[in-house]
């Protein structure tokens, strides 16, 4: 009727999925954390059922409203996206979420941006806010999706907060709500605006007429990244460092986690999880694949106490597995942006595009293996071809968005005495050169352990290889890979001998290097004590030395003393921060710049760091005049365990 009445200002009607009374992210049971009393695949049958109602019905829009656990918004939106594809029918798709408290996430814990980089697959008309907190508080919230959008954003919050004394039984009067809209508008965060709980037509009425001279926010330039999430979001631009995988949650490749998987140990599985992320994981990989398991199940158990525990669940996660079955269980589990481990054209082009199909309903970015019908590349020009074809296949017939490839372009073991074999780390690197100039916005993943599998029981060899195999491989434009953090070293600091051996064999500079390189690893591994006496050697250099060297290998065994020692001999306690420490740090920081060490490294450095600064605290106050007059307050704030709340700390000793 309104519409007939104006023509030019047509009213259209959103049917509206709400977000049940479940939530698929949380144990309704404190005792039991991998309990769900709903699944993925009961909400996507309720929401389907809706869906084709709603349209039956004949609403304009879906709107997926008052989000409290993204999970469940994916099931609604796996549903949507089977309805248009079963139907070809299309209709807009809005979605707004809710934040529940002050702390600025969801109920089930994801930061604002963590549920955009999760609900972005669908492409919607919009994303949104509403409910809640009320205008004012939801300000903020607002602001940041405005920020990391690239499409509308809505907001229709409630009419404050729940009010008994009140004649509407909320705080805010149409007035009220509408002036506070009205600023929203006019800093351009919004283009679509409305009320909820405690909102009346005259609200709607006040709030309509404070911003109809406004013009709506101009959707912003947001460049081109790889957007991930677990409970925090983590994006992966064109200029960003390696990103770190944690492989020991991994059932093929740590014997430790499989003997508590193997043995229904799963909470004491999750430390494993715990120290990746304590260490320097950025995403960890997590793979079931064993044949005594139900792998599914044990996924889905996994992933459901994953989701239990924040700190390790601020993180995505990596679905790993061969089969299906385990990917699709896993998938069916996470809130956020996950990456699926693997997709290939192994089975051919119709089974690779529907799985990549529903790596993108799911709401996912994908690992796609240089993997065809013939089989695993294994030459440079193998590895492009079949990345170049799967890259065009994706994004031409699909849609699908180049930033959410992640090619793994096989990285295979040297110097297995093959000589087939001999150019293979040189294959990988060059390979991934040549993707990441010719295929835009792709990125390059891989496992790195792989490449020194010839020298398994040498951990000095293998530790050196990798961290020169990586070296040369994120030069060339490597994005990512699956690493253990313990089998990683600095660059700059490996042996001189040794590298020239290491480096003979991955770039493969002669035809002599495997057998060199195993003779020489033999000496290594031999040496026993004699290499340790030698690592001592580094305990005879000066104090300031002695602390950068520390600092930059994360060694925590002296730090204390040599602080002691570095104490003893400055000025004031304070200066032993402002100078050795620091420049030790900075050192650190250069090397991470260079690619020359990664985060794993950076954060046992940290540590060390911290230990010292510990040990000099009470120097340092002990020192203050009673009677120093404070010059101000300044406020320093970090996200709590995050590897730069150690240096906001330091900030914080020295400014004090």
């Amino acid at each position: 009727g309104a519409t007939r009445r104006n023509p030019a200002k047509p009213r259209f009607v959103a049917g509206v999925l709400g977000p049940t009374t479940r939530t698929a992210s949380i144990s309704p049971d404190v005792n039991d954390p991998g309990y769900r009393n709903v699944d993925f695949d009961t909400l996507n049958a309720s929401y389907g059922e809706a869906i084709e109602a709603l349209v039956a019905g004949g609403v304009d829009i879906l709107l997926v409203e008052t989000v409290f656990d993204t999970l469940n918004a994916k099931a609604a939106l796996f549903a949507i996206e089977s309805f248009f594809d079963r139907t070809g029918q299309r209709l807009p798709v809005m979605i707004s979420g809710t934040i529940t408290d002050q702390s600025g996430r969801t109920l089930t814990g994801q930061t604002t941006e963590a549920f955009w980089n999760s609900l972005s697959h669908i492409r919607p008309l919009s994303i949104g806010l509403n409910c809640a907190l009320g205008a004012a508080l939801m300000r903020p919230y607002i602001e940041e999706l405005a920020r990391v959008a690239n499409t509308y954003v809505s907001a229709h919050p409630n009419a404050g907060l729940p009010n008994p004394l009140a004649e509407s039984g909320y705080d805010e009067g149409p007035a009220e709500t509408a002036a506070l809209l009205k600023e929203f508008a006019e800093s351009g965060f919004i283009n679509i605006v409305g009320g909820c709980c405690g909102t009346t037509p005259a609200h709607i009425q006040a709030i309509a007429e404070a911003v109809q001279d406004i013009p709506p926010r101009q959707i912003p330039d947001v460049p081109r990244e790889t957007r991930l999430s677990g409970l925090e979001p983590f994006n992966i631009g064109e200029d960003s460092l390696f990103v770190n995988i944690g492989e020991r949650t991994n059932v093929t490749g740590s014997r430790a986690f499989a003997r508590l998987i193997l043995a229904g140990q799963f909470t004491e599985a999750l430390g494993v999880a715990r120290t990746q992320v304590e260490s320097g994981a950025q995403i960890i990989d997590i793979n079931m694949d064993e044949a005594m398991l139900d792998a599914p199940a044990a996924m889905q158990r996994f992933l459901n106490l994953v989701g239990s525990e924040p700190d390790i669940a601020k993180v995505p996660v990596m679905i790993d597995s061969s089969d299906w079955r385990v990917i699709e269980a896993g998938l069916k589990c996470v809130q956020g942006k996950s990456i699926v481990n693997s997709i290939s054209l192994k089975e051919g082009e119709k089974e690779f595009l529907h799985r990549a199909t529903l790596v993108r309903r799911y709401g996912a970015a994908a690992i796609v293996m240089a993997f065809d019908e013939q089989g695993q590349a294994d030459t440079q020009a193998r590895k492009v071809e079949i990345c170049t074809r799967s890259y065009r296949l994706l994004t031409e017939k699909l849609d699908f968005l180049p930033e959410d490839i992640l090619f793994d372009p096989n990285i295979f073991a040297v110097a297995t005495g093959i000589e087939e074999h001999d150019n293979y780390a040189v294959d990988f690197i060059e390979a991934t050169r040549q993707i990441r100039n010719t295929l835009p916005y792709a990125k390059v993943s891989g496992g790195v352990s792989n490449v020194s599998f010839s020298f398994r029981g040498n951990e000095t060899v293998r530790e050196a290889i990798h961290t020169a195999f990586l070296y040369h491989a994120v030069q060339a434009g490597m994005s990512m890979g699956i690493v253990n953090a313990g089998q990683l070293g600095v660059y700059a600091e490996i042996e001189p001998n040794l590298l020239t051996h290491v480096e003979d064999v991955i770039l493969n500079r002669r035809p002599d290097a495997g057998e060199r390189l195993v003779t020489f690893a033999t000496q290594v591994k031999d040496a026993g004590l004699k290499t340790v006496q030698e690592d001592l050697a580094w305990r005879q250099a000066p104090v300031h030395e002695r602390l950068t060297h520390a600092l930059v290998k994360g060694i925590n065994t002296y730090i204390v003393e040599d602080a002691e020692e570095a104490r003893q001999v400055a000025e004031h306690p304070i200066h032993v921060i402002e100078g050795p420490l620091m420049d030790g740090m900075n050192v650190v920081g250069d090397l991470f710049g260079a690619g020359k060490m990664f985060l794993p490294q950076v954060v046992k450095s940290a540590r060390v760091m911290k230990q010292a600064v510990a040990h000099l605290i009470p120097f340092i106050e002990a020192e203050k005049s009673a009677g120093s007059q404070a010059k101000g307050r300044i406020l320093l704030a970090t996200v709590k365990g995050d590897v730069h709340d150690i240096g906001k700390n330091i900030v914080a000793v020295v400014l004090q």
